[in-house]
C-alpha cells in the first residue's frame, strides 16, 4: 500500500478492483462520490486499483494533512463518516480538525487498518508501485506518475542492443513459472535472421488462488503497456497481442481502455509520440482454457485454431505465431521492465537473491489471517510471508486444526505443499524446485492442520483432469486413474499394491506426458507423498482376524470434502 506524503487538498481512493467491487466497492465508490457532491466538500474521490489487503475489503484510503489511514471492510452507508473523516465541513470546523478526526475514527474505528503492520510495511512495491494510487482508468494520472517515460528514453537514447543489454544485468527471470532468463530469451527472438517477429503478453492466468496479473491489468495496464512496448522495441517486432482469459472482464475492459489512450496520444503505433517506432498491439480474449496458458498452445489459440500445445523444439522463439520468431512473457515480467530501466540493471539485481534478483508478487489465501496481495523481494523466507506478513494461521472455531499451520502450497496445481518444517526456506526458484514445488505465477495458499493432503492432492487432480487439452495419452487418460486411485485414499478404502501404482503412475505422466501442464499435473501428489506419506498410508484397507471384514473407515471423507469447500 502506497502511503502519500501528507496533502493540502484531501482525497478519498476508493478500491475499484475486482475483489473490492465483489464486495460492494462499485457501490461504495458511488456512494462517496454522491456524498462529496451533495456536501460541496472540497476533496477529490477516485477509484484506483488493488490496495493489497483483499480480505478486507472494500478498502478506502485516506490522503489529507496528517498522512495516508486505511479503512477496510467498509459499507456504502458510511460514506458520509470518511467523507467527513477527509475533509471539513466549514472553516470554524478546520480550527479543530484533530476533534473532528477523533469522531470520525470512533465510528469507523473498527475498520480502520494499521499501515505499520507487516502486512504493509514489509512489502516492496515495484510492479505494483502504482497500483491503488492513480486511476486506471486516467491516462493523464498515468503519465503523471511517469508511465511511458522510460519507453521514450529508449526511443530518444537507447538502442535495442542496450535496451537488452539493462534487461540481461537486471538478471530478471520470467514471473510466469519457469524462471527463465528474461534477457536471454529477448537476445534468441532479437537475433533470429531478418524478418517478422512478435511480442506476446500472457495474461492467461488460469492458477486457482492466484490474482496477480490480474490486478496489474485492472490498477496499472500504462505500466504494462509500456513494457510490451519496450519489449518490441528491444527485439525489432511491429506487432504484437495481449492474450487475457475471458473470465476477466474488468481487466479486459480497462487494458482496451488504456490502449485506446496510449493510441490517441501516439504513444506508439507510428503516433507523434513513437517517433520511428512502429507498434501496433491488440488485445485477444481466450475462451478460458487452463492449457492455454502454456506457450505453444497459447499461441495456436491466438491464430484461431485450437488451444492445443505442439512438440519443442522448434521454440516459440525461433518460430512462433504464423512461423515467426515470437517473444512470449507474462503480464508480472513485462511490467518490470519500466521499473529495471528506471533504476539501472544493476540496481535491480542487488533487491533479492543473487540467483533470484528482484521482487515476486504472491497471491496469499487460504488459512491465513491477512489474505491479498503481497509483493517482497524474492529471497524472502516463506515464514515471513505466512506468519509475519500473513499474520500466521486463522483460528476457526469448531474446526479441528483450524488455527495451526500445516503447510504452504505454492504453484497451483502445477505446484507441491511445502511442510511447516520448511517454512525458513528462502522463496526463490531453485529453493522450492528442492522440495519438490515451483514458484508458478505466484499463488500462495496456506494450508491447516484440518485439510487431509490426500484430499488436497485429489483437489488439483480433478482440476487437471477438467482441463487436460486431451491431445496426449498420458495426461488425457493418466489424470483420471490419478484423481481415481486418490479416491481411495481420501475414503480409506485403498489397497497397499495401490500406493506402489500411485507412485509409478505420477511418474509416467510426469515424463511422458506432452506439454509442461501435464509433466506438472502429478506435482501435488509427489509433494504430498513425500512430506505426508502417513496421510496415504492412513488410507489403506487395514484387515486384521479380529475384524474379519476390515471395512475401510470412510466417516471421514464428507468431512475432509467439507474442508476443501
Amino acid at each position: 500500500m502506497i502511503a502519500l506524503p501528507p496533502r493540502t487538498s484531501p482525497q478519498l481512493r476508493c478500491c475499484h478492483a475486482s475483489g473490492c467491487r465483489s464486495a460492494g466497492g462499485e457501490e461504495l465508490l458511488q456512494a462517496l462520490q454522491d456524498t462529496a457532491r451533495e456536501s460541496g466538500a472540497a476533496i477529490a474521490v477516485k477509484g484506483v486499483g488493488c490496495l493489497r489487503l483483499c480480505g478486507r475489503g472494500p478498502l478506502v484510503a485516506w490522503d489529507g494533512p496528517d498522512g495516508t489511514a486505511l479503512y477496510g471492510d467498509l459499507r456504502p452507508g458510511q460514506a458520509p463518516d470518511l467523507v467527513r473523516l477527509a475533509s471539513p465541513l466549514d472553516p470554524d470546523a478546520a480550527s479543530d480538525a484533530a476533534a473532528m478526526q477523533r469522531r470520525a475514527r470512533m465510528a469507523l474505528a473498527p475498520q480502520r487498518l494499521d499501515l505499520e503492520q507487516p502486512f504493509f510495511a514489509l512489502q516492496r512495491p515495484l510492479v505494483l508501485q502504482h497500483c491503488g494510487l492513480i486511476d486506471p482508468e486516467s491516462i493523464d494520472e498515468a503519465l503523471e506518475h511517469g508511465a511511458y517515460s522510460q519507453l521514450q528514453r529508449c526511443l530518444r537514447e537507447l538502442s535495442p542492443e542496450q535496451v537488452r543489454a539493462e534487461i540481461r544485468r537486471s538478471g530478471l527471470r520470467g514471473r510466469g513459472g519457469a524462471g527463465y532468463p528474461t534477457g536471454l530469451k529477448w537476445d534468441t527472438v532479437a537475433l533470429q535472421p531478418p524478418g517478422d517477429r512478435y511480442v506476446v503478453c500472457n495474461a492467461d492466468e488460469g492458477d486457482p488462488g492466484a490474482f496477480m496479473n490480474r490486478s496489474v491489468l485492472e490498477g496499472d495496464p500504462h505500466r504494462l503497456l509500456e513494457g510490451i512496448a519496450i519489449a518490441a522495441y528491444a527485439i525489432g517486432a511491429e506487432r504484437g497481442y495481449i492474450y487475457v482469459r475471458a473470465e476477466y472482464p474488468l481487466a479486459i475492459a480497462r487494458i482496451r481502455q488504456a490502449l485506446a489512450q496510449a493510441r490517441q496520444r501516439g504513444l506508439f503505433g507510428g503516433g507523434p509520440g513513437a517517433g520511428a517506432f512502429r507498434f501496433e498491439l491488440e488485445v485477444r480474449v481466450g475462451a478460458g482454457a487452463y492449457v492455454c496458458g502454456e506457450e505453444t498452445a497459447l499461441l495456436a489459440s491466438i491464430q484461431g485454431r485450437r488451444g492445443t500445445p505442439r512438440p519443442r523444439p522448434p521454440f516459440p522463439a525461433q518460430a512462433g505465431l504464423w512461423g515467426a520468431p515470437t517473444l512470449i512473457n507474462n503480464v508480472e515480467t513485462l511490467a518490470t521492465v519500466p521499473v529495471i530501466l528506471a533504476m539501472g540493471g544493476e540496481a535491480y539485481a542487488t533487491i533479492g537473491s543473487p540467483t533470484s534478483p528482484g521482487t515476486k508478487v504472491f497471491a496469499l489465501s487460504g488459512a491465513v489471517r491477512h489474505t491479498g496481495l503481497v509483493e517482497v523481494p524474492l529471497g524472502t523466507s516463506l515464514r515471513t510471508i505466512t506468519l509475519t506478513i500473513g499474520g500466521g494461521p486463522l483460528e476457526q472455531p469448531g474446526r479441528p486444526g483450524g488455527g495451526s499451520l500445516k503447510a504452504v502450497q505454492t504453484g497451483g496445481p502445477s505446484g507441491g505443499c511445502i511442510p511447516v518444517d520448511h517454512l525458513d526456506t528462502p522463496v526463490d526458484y531453485e529453493s522450492l524446485r528442492s522440495l519438490g514445488a515451483m514458484m508458478g505465477s505466484g499463488g500462495m495458499v496456506v494450508i491447516d492442520a484440518g485439510t487431509p493432503m490426500p484430499l488436497l492432492a485429489r483437489h488439483f487432480m480433478a482440476f487437471s483432469v477438467s482441463e487436460s487439452c486431451g491431445k496426449c495419452v498420458p495426461c488425457r487418460a493418466g489424470t483420471v486413474q490419478l484423481a481415481e486411485l486418490l479416491d481411495r485414499f481420501v475414503e480409506r478404502r485403498a489397497e497397499p499394491q495401490d500406493l506402489e501404482q500411485l507412485e509409478q503412475l505420477c511418474a509416467m505422466v510426469r515424463d511422458t506426458s506432452l506439454c509442461g501442464l501435464g509433466q506438472a499435473a502429478p506435482s501435488p501428489v509427489l509433494s504430498t507423498l513425500r512430506w505426508f506419506r502417513q496421510e496415504y498410508e492412513d488410507g489403506i484397507t487395514r484387515r486384521s482376524p479380529a475384524s474379519g471384514a476390515g471395512e475401510a473407515s470412510a466417516a471421514t471423507a464428507p468431512q475432509a470434502r467439507e474442508v476443501i469447500r
